[in-house]
């Protein structure tokens, strides 16, 4: 009777391992197809994994209390040529281990015995490998450390050391061929904000999004003098959103939130080659009227990149408006030291339903997005304050 293993299976899109907590089926019993016999617990949940077929336990390769990745063996068992058919198994015996030779490394992956998945797509423009630059050696990062490089960098250059890794000969190669090319120095902006977003991608990043009618803010921003910008209006809603309930612009640093002791916002001002953030302190404590004449002069102050040290840093989110570009929809990103940014999109004509009239009318409606770090703040927790800041913004005399 052939051996087929008993896989640790997907338990979910975000799970990459399980907690063996324990043995539903000891060796030699006899177990069912779908037949719970491994009991795992995730960072989720306490799951089962079934029997795949018919068939008697041979042996177990796993202990309770220790975790096992997806896709790795747990177990085997014995099962007829029948059912192995059936299911289209491949189900080797299991080979004995054989000695390699230094520098061999059998085509697996360095750290889990696992084989390495060739790439079966071809003419990528850089080629795939399941395992990239995971490791760096110390010369290969004191050779970065004096171009002033990061491993970002290094995502275009296809490694051909052991499991995909990048060697110094990748390396030193990738460089001679940068010059074959034209190069032009990035401003010191550009360079700025390219750290900033490295920094900010470490974390996991969300989106949620929702449509709001601008006729209220509109009608409003038409009867005012001085005029608000939209980015005002929505800095000002947003402000005495988080006044409200401030958790959300928490920070996670370890295992605790760092609350913010003042509602400080910023708003995204495109200078030359980047982008900088002038902030509004006290966001909340001042009027919308009040707020025009510091936020035009800030808008001011930014595109001459000179905007003094009280209006920059210190800001627990961003408000941005790519509309300005006749951009409907973007996931703009937190500054690192933030948890929120919330996105305004331009206004387009579109039919709303008006109970009222009992029938489809005009209205000008943009896409409000907030993207947020996952880690702080949970889907449901984003789109209430979302809806806050869309209701506040639908009575714009409140601001």
């Amino acid at each position: 009777m052939p051996q087929i293993p008993i896989i640790m299976p997907q338990l979910g899109e975000s799970i990459a391992e399980a907690t063996v907590i324990n043995l539903l089926a000891n060796v030699g019993d006899q177990v069912n197809a779908d037949q719970d016999i491994i009991e795992v617990e995730t960072n989720k949940a306490t799951m089962n994994v079934a029997s795949p077929c018919r068939g008697r336990v041979e042996k177990w390769l796993v202990k309770p209390n220790e975790s096992y990745p997806v896709g790795a063996a747990l177990g085997y068992l014995h099962a007829s040529v029948e059912d192995v058919a059936r299911l289209g198994l491949d189900a080797p015996a299991p080979a004995e281990p054989k000695a390699e030779m230094p520098g061999d490394d059998g085509g697996k992956v360095p750290g889990n015995g696992r084989k390495r998945v060739e790439p079966t797509v071809r003419g990528l423009p850089v080629p795939a490998h399941a395992a990239g630059a995971s490791y760096m050696s110390p010369r290969m990062k004191a050779r970065m450390n004096e171009l002033g490089l990061h491993a970002a960098d290094l995502a275009g250059i296809a490694g051909s050391g052991a499991a995909g890794r990048v060697t110094i000969q990748d390396f030193e190669n990738f460089l001679a061929n940068l010059e074959k090319h034209k190069l032009t120095p990035a401003s010191s902006m550009r360079v700025a904000v390219a750290d900033a977003m490295r920094r900010s991608w470490a974390r996991p990043l969300a989106t949620v999004a929702l449509p709001v009618c601008l006729d209220p803010m509109l009608a409003h921003r038409k009867n005012s003098n001085p005029k608000p910008g939209p980015a005002l209006y929505a800095m000002r809603a947003l402000a005495i959103a988080l006044s409200e309930n401030s958790a959300p612009a928490g920070r996670l640093v370890g295992n605790k939130i760092v609350h913010p002791t003042a509602i400080d916002i910023g708003f995204a001002v495109e200078a030359e080659d980047g982008v900088l953030v002038p902030v509004i302190r006290h966001a909340d404590k001042r009027s919308l009227g009040d707020l025009v004449g510091r936020y035009n002069e800030l808008v001011e102050l930014a595109r001459q990149r000179r905007l003094p040290a009280d209006a920059t840093g210190g800001s627990i989110a961003t408000v941005t408006n790519f509309g300005t570009f006749g951009l409907t929809w973007a996931t703009p990103i937190p500054l690192p030291e933030q948890t929120l940014v919330l996105g305004m999109g331009a206004g387009r004509r579109a039919p709303s339903w008006d109970e009222s009239q009992s029938q489809f009318v005009p209205v000008v409606e943009a896409n409000l997005t907030l993207s947020f770090d996952h880690r702080v703040l949970d889907g449901g927790a984003a789109g209430r304050l979302l809806a806050r800041v869309a209701a506040l913004l639908n009575e714009p005399e409140a601001l």
